[in-house]
């Protein structure tokens, strides 16, 4: 079957994105389509757009939160029907052999995932193209259930900010009682906060940002520090179980250190790359503290995010748009200026 897709790509290295047709792979026997309803809009979309990382291919049609409906399954697949609602998040594929891939992370694959867009189909050597689109092809054990009843707009940013903050809260074992900090509130930050509040954390906000404070308390954190503050910060010493880092830019992690209780841990989840100043390794080696990073989840790690939203009534607070309307979204994600996801509605596609 020939699979005449509409979307929106970027052309080249930071152009705006414009409308572009493109064919999509033939379905394989283990493979799902799913019409696209909903698609967030994650940061990483525009620094690899931008070629910020490197490896970029154009054209490009970024999107790694999907959300649609199930429209046609290949004759192996089991876990879906036709008219099923469907997510997809960052990856479409792994090896399924490798250690990382037998213990369900195919996140760290050995020989690497297969990335939603911007990437290459391991079968048939074909491009990866994402969710802003109308439509998407991805074998089922890639393929997450979306909870009936939950808000489909607020659950596309789940595949993405939400798996990547309820990862590290469910290795570390976060639940009643543990004490949690979350430094920096937007996309991930907001999603870290309502996540380890529902799994019964005390929950504190780190911020350069007075103003935050309100709304940090709506989204569930008990405590606010302002970390400029060298008093509030003093005051905040030997607290935190885990501190989720979702600061996607260079900044200084030997503040946040302190705070850390005995054998606490600050993850890394949204700066990629080396960090500036050097790490002071005293208060580590005094509290036995620990600085990690992870990336995403597994497939069965998301399929339970998802099903504890939906049992929790959790979602992304979001700004949906029409696709038209992406390239201005772009820019004033660049200014921080949203609360906290923008979300594609792909209707807007026809």
């Amino acid at each position: 079957m020939v699979m005449n897709v509409k979307g929106y790509a970027a052309l080249a290295v930071k152009e705006d994105l414009v409308p572009h047709s493109f064919v999509r792979r033939d379905p394989r026997e283990d493979d799902v389509v799913i019409e696209i309803l909903f698609s967030g809009v994650c940061h990483s979309d525009i620094h690899s757009a931008y070629n910020d990382w490197g490896g970029a291919t154009y054209p490009m049609v970024p999107g790694h939160e999907i959300i649609g409906r199930v429209v046609h399954v290949g004759k192996s697949v089991t876990k879906f029907a036709v008219g099923d609602l469907a997510g997809v998040g960052c990856m479409v594929d792994s090896c399924q052999h490798c250690s990382a891939c037998e213990q369900g992370l195919e996140q760290y694959c050995e020989e690497g995932n297969t990335l939603t867009y911007n990437d290459t189909d391991r079968h048939d050597g074909l491009p990866t193209f994402g969710g802003y689109s109308d439509k998407i092809v991805v074998t089922e054990k890639f393929v997450v259930k979306v909870p009936e009843g939950i808000d489909l707009r607020g659950a596309a940013p789940l595949l993405c900010a939400g798996i990547t903050t309820w990862s590290p809260l469910r290795h570390w074992q976060v639940g009643q009682g543990s004490k949690v900090a979350v430094v920096g509130l937007g996309g991930l930050g907001h999603m870290a906060i309502k996540l380890a509040k529902a799994l019964g954390a005390d929950v504190t906000l780190f911020t350069r940002s007075p103003g935050k404070e309100a709304d940090a308390r709506r989204l569930g954190a008990s405590h606010v520090v302002l970390s400029t503050d060298s008093e509030q910060m003093k005051a905040a010493a030997n607290q935190f179980d885990l501190i989720i880092d979702t600061v996607p830019y260079v900044h200084d992690l030997n503040p946040y250190i302190p705070t850390l209780a005995l054998s606490g841990t600050l993850v890394l989840v949204g700066y990629l790359g080396p960090l500036d100043p050097f790490l002071n390794t005293v208060p580590l080696i005094l509290g036995r503290r620990a600085v990690a990073g992870s990336v995403i989840g597994g497939i069965a790690e998301t399929q339970e995010m998802m099903d504890f939203c939906g049992q929790h009534g959790i979602t992304a607070d979001v700004e949906v748009i029409n696709i038209q309307d992406i390239n201005t979204a772009w820019q004033r994600m660049l200014k921080s200026d949203v609360k906290y996801r923008f979300v594609i509605d792909i209707a807007s596609l026809k």
